[in-house]
């Protein structure tokens, strides 16, 4: 092969190799790179979308303590290179879907909930406090005893045996007894432990809590699809519960129960 004809051979070559670097470039826009680009959630370690900016595509469970296995601010400015978990002070989140961050590791504790789209401060018991972020809302795995206790609820509607045993009827679902002697003792323990979810809806098989008018406050089932099954003169279901002016949350059930 002559000169010539070898010359235009490699530049084929490298024109073929431009064009493959050049279309597979966008792809790496996605990468944990410091920048919030569209389709990521975006941790900032000061308020008001400042300082360095800590990117994901994906849910995370745990965002790690330490260097290097942890997840970092990787943006300039300041905070880059520190561990991100429980030192972010605001969010953007450019994915299409809502994004909730959690105060504990696992999808676990107080939650702050972010709408596809918006920018937002974390609010006083996430700021500096966030230690995990579900894109789409909760991954929380369905309680294995979901369906045992959906379906004993169900098979007591129209009952009027349970009466202001609001708490009692929920452990029974479990069936247990005699855990806490009210709803509210329960709601106090669970809140406590970091555990109430309030940006979310009930997944099946938790339990949803409320004020009420006394001391005892009060709890239902949910049972899924923004629905929930309450105690009352008879037992019955209710698609409005969130709507009610003293619904504190949702946990999920111990699971040593």
């Amino acid at each position: 092969m002559n000169i010539r004809k070898s010359l235009a051979v490699v530049g084929t070559a490298l024109a073929i190799t431009t064009s493959i670097l050049a279309v597979a470039s966008p792809a790496s826009a996605a990468s944990r790179d410091g920048a919030c680009d569209t389709g990521e959630f975006c941790y900032y370690y000061n308020s008001n979308y400042a300082g360095s900016v800590s990117d994901f595509t994906t849910s995370v469970d745990d965002y790690g303590t330490t260097q290097p296995s942890c997840y970092e601010f990787k943006g300039s400015g300041a905070g880059q290179g520190l561990c991100i978990k429980n030192n972010a002070a605001s969010v953007w989140n450019r994915t299409s879907k809502t994004v909730v961050v959690y105060f504990n590791s696992n999808y676990a504790g107080a939650t702050q909930s972010i709408a596809a789209g918006a920018k937002a401060n974390l609010n006083a018991t996430l700021k500096n406090n966030n230690a995990s972020h579900a894109i789409g809302g909760t991954t929380n795995p369905a309680d294995p005893r979901a369906t045992e206790a959906v379906a004993f609820a169900k098979a007591r509607l129209g009952h009027t045996d349970w009466n202001n045993e609001c708490e009692l009827f929920v452990e029974r679902a479990f069936g247990t007894s005699g855990r806490f002697a009210t709803a509210r003792a329960h709601y106090i323990w669970q809140r406590d432990s970091g555990r109430i979810h309030t940006g979310t809806v009930p997944p099946a098989g938790t339990a949803v809590f409320f004020t009420s008018t006394t001391s005892a406050g009060h709890v239902m089932l949910s049972i899924g699809g923004n629905s929930a099954i309450s105690t009352g003169p008879t037992v019955y279901q209710t698609s409005t519960f969130r709507d009610r002016s003293d619904y504190l949350g949702w946990a999920y059930v111990p699971g040593g129960w």
